[in-house]
């Protein structure tokens, strides 16, 4: 069988690593899309790097767009990041429409490719109730790509996969160890510490610690506080 292209965005966390060994494993050559928005840090970059070679991506794009020329969020502005735990609300650590931004890149690349299969790692169980996250946002996403692109009105659709969207932080985690992947490649903490160490404190390092917690698999992160 011919394997077809798939755009995969690899940010350098764990969920963006799953997904794209998902579209592995799904049978596509992997076109690996990072972008380096100028977030407050660049650990994770090293991290996708470090993915997209280990995935056998065919290629990889890390394409810089400086968002914090926007600002609006304490990963692009200088706010500081939470350290007290996840709540109820929308956290200042969510990006003005960042996964509308980077599916739309994926989007532009996907159809110069001839790609008709987009992967995202986003989930809407365990995160930190980003609007951008959710089911809803995805299949909207998808409907208007049909109606955006020349591929799309000729009749060539295109699937946004979102394949660890029902899964808990501790499922992703199973779902690495099946998939035989070295978690520990991956980065998550939104406010690393010195050392180059996760914060063990901001809601990422929480939920990405909770995780390997709950799925009774060792974490093999290194955090510089307990979580």
């Amino acid at each position: 069988m011919t394997q077809t292209f798939a755009v995969v965005l690899v940010s350098g966390g764990l969920d963006s690593m799953v997904s794209a060994a998902r579209a592995r494993e799904d049978g596509h050559r992997i076109l690996a899309l990072s972008i380096d928005y100028n977030q407050r840090h660049h650990v994770e970059l090293a991290a996708a790097r470090r993915i997209a070679h280990l995935l056998g991506a065919e290629r990889h794009v890390v394409l810089p767009l400086d968002l914090r020329a926007f600002g609006g969020s304490a990963l692009t502005a200088e706010i500081d990041v939470p350290k007290t735990g996840v709540g109820d609300d929308i956290p200042v650590t969510y990006v003005p429409a960042r996964n509308t931004i980077f599916l739309s890149l994926a989007l532009g690349w996907a159809e110069a490719a001839g790609a008709r299969d987009l992967y995202i790692g986003v989930n809407a169980l365990d995160y930190s109730g980003y609007p951008d996250c959710r089911p809803e946002f995805i299949a909207e996403f998808e409907k208007l790509a049909e109606v955006a692109t020349k591929a799309g009105v000729e009749g060539e659709p295109f699937k946004i996969h979102a394949p660890l969207q029902h899964m808990t932080k501790a499922d992703i985690v199973r779902e690495a160890a099946r998939l035989g992947l070295d978690a520990g490649v991956s980065w998550s903490c939104y406010d690393p510490a010195p050392g180059g160490v996760h914060c063990g404190m901001c809601d990422s390092c929480r939920l990405r610690s909770r995780g390997f917690e709950e799925a009774g698999i060792a974490d093999p992160t290194v955090y510089a506080a307990a979580v």
